[in-house]
């Protein structure tokens, strides 16, 4: 059985990988302490960290493992080819909207055009103030080939997983870049972390 690396600060794998603080991350599970119902759209894969924390909360979560299926939103489709493509991995409009989505690492892995369809397509699930979590490669010039996992391990703690030591030029979104390509949303907050990330919270 293969089984994932996590990646040290110098780039090197390891098998428990580094526990990393996202206070961002934190805020969001904390908002669903107020014991409302919430729902969430997680766009990796199916982790049992992530079921087992949001357990404890009165949720749905939804999961699209939009990680596993980059070769369906592709970089060269634009227009309504790229939005059909994309609302095709999205689970179906309902009734009940979403108000918190899981992008972890996902954006570094969109072209522009993709971004701004993919949130077009979230906007037309969501209700009005849906937070948007998502981490950006900012201090790295690299980054693996295809995305990390982000496990929780509590409300606040995240263990970063690497599936591929091959790295590719990371695309260093700004926070202009993003708010470029998400003009329904506002930028809510950010923060740089230890690891050279930078953490963002986007509000529809």
């Amino acid at each position: 059985m293969n089984q994932a690396l996590g990646r040290q600060p110098d780039g090197s794998a390891s098998m428990d990988g580094n526990l990393l603080n996202a206070p961002l991350f934190h805020s969001l599970i904390q908002r669903m302490e107020d014991g409302e119902r919430h729902v969430v759209l997680d766009l990796g894969p199916p982790q049992a960290g992530t079921v087992a924390l949001l357990s404890q909360y009165r949720c749905r979560l939804d999961i699209a493992d939009l990680a596993a299926n980059l070769n369906e939103i592709d970089q060269e489709l634009e227009g309504r080819d790229l939005r059909s493509n994309i609302d095709r991995l999205l689970p179906v409009k309902r009734s009940e909207r979403v108000d918190l989505v899981l992008c972890w690492d996902l954006l570094n892995y969109l072209s522009r055009p993709a971004i701004r369809e993919l949130m077009t397509c979230i906007a037309e699930r969501s209700k009005k103030g849906t937070l948007i979590h998502a981490l950006v490669v900012y201090a790295e010039r690299q980054m693996p080939v295809i995305p990390d996992r982000y496990v929780p391990v509590d409300d606040h703690s995240l263990r970063p997983v690497t599936l591929s030591q091959e790295m590719r030029p990371a695309p260093r979104y700004s926070p202009e870049d993003l708010s470029q390509c998400m003009p329904a949303y506002q930028l809510d907050r950010a923060m740089l972390l230890r690891n050279g990330m930078q953490e963002f919270l986007f509000r529809l």
